[in-house]
């Protein structure tokens, strides 16, 4: 009976002095037990946990810095490039221009040269034909002539002064 007395006078909202001392001094102990073997470890976790976060977030401002810096170069290289290729198109335009004017050069000297060797062959042949045609007058001339000297000379004065006539002219050119 004396535990059901214990029991009934018992009240949870008006606590023994015992009961809130031995309450403390647990509370303490687990207290700072867990505050040794749990909050200890879970600060220094928390701690670790939030280093890791601010150094992957470091990290990836890194990165960003990098990938811009990057991003930065890649347009510079690209953009020489670009200078470059319009570079080489130019000389390779100039050049092209050059080699066509050269080769036009070329051509209207071959032409010239083509068109002077045409002309001196034309004149060649002309003198040429002319100096035939002479001859083959000549040789008529002299045939007529000589028929016609034939004729003439069947008498001695007419041979006579026929050579006269022919020396006196000889005389004069």
């Amino acid at each position: 009976m004396a535990n059901v007395l214990f029991l009934a006078d018992f009240s949870v909202i008006k606590p023994d002095p015992g009961l809130i001392f031995w309450t403390t001094l647990i509370f303490l102990l687990v207290w700072a037990l867990l505050g040794r073997m749990a909050f200890g470890p879970i600060q220094n976790a928390l701690k670790k946990r939030e280093n890791d976060i601010q150094d992957a977030l470091d990290e990836a401002r890194n990165a960003r810095e990098e990938m811009a810096a990057l991003q930065s170069k890649n347009e510079e290289l690209l953009r020489e490039a670009q200078e470059e290729r319009a570079k080489i198109l130019k000389e390779a335009k100039e050049t092209k221009e050059a080699i066509v004017k050269e080769a036009k050069e070329k051509a209207q000297d071959e032409a010239r040269k083509i068109v002077n060797n045409a002309k001196q062959d034309i004149e060649n042949q002309r003198l040429a034909a002319m100096t035939d045609l002479k001859n083959q007058v000549g040789v008529l001339s002299i045939e007529i002539a000589e028929k016609l000297l034939r004729r003439q000379l069947d008498d001695k004065k007419g041979q006579e002064q026929f050579v006269s006539s022919l020396v006196d002219d000889l005389k004069m050119n």
